[in-house]
């Protein structure tokens, strides 16, 4: 689990990353971003899902937790494209 960010980038965003826009279908990383509070269990450090729909700025996500699928609503800076 992420604890801290490197002195000389603690408290900077990358407005690319915060800016980010996913399809539907897209799959995703959930990388936690420390300069930004979250409202999802940090239990979600670097687990991997689908890309449902957007709402406002965030995003529904569908995470496969043991044998249930849930869904998230994550916002795009916490979220890493996979390829």
């Amino acid at each position: 689990m992420v604890k801290r960010k490197p002195v000389r980038t603690r408290g900077k965003l990358k407005l690319s990353t915060y800016f980010q826009e996913f399809e539907k279908g897209n799959s995703v990383a959930v990388v936690v971003e420390p300069a930004v509070q979250s409202s999802f269990p940090k239990t979600l450090q670097g687990r991997t899902g689908v890309v449902e729909e957007k709402k406002g700025k965030a995003y529904f996500v569908k995470i496969k937790d043991q044998n249930k699928e849930k869904t998230f609503l994550i916002e795009a800076i916490h979220l890493k494209l996979i390829k």
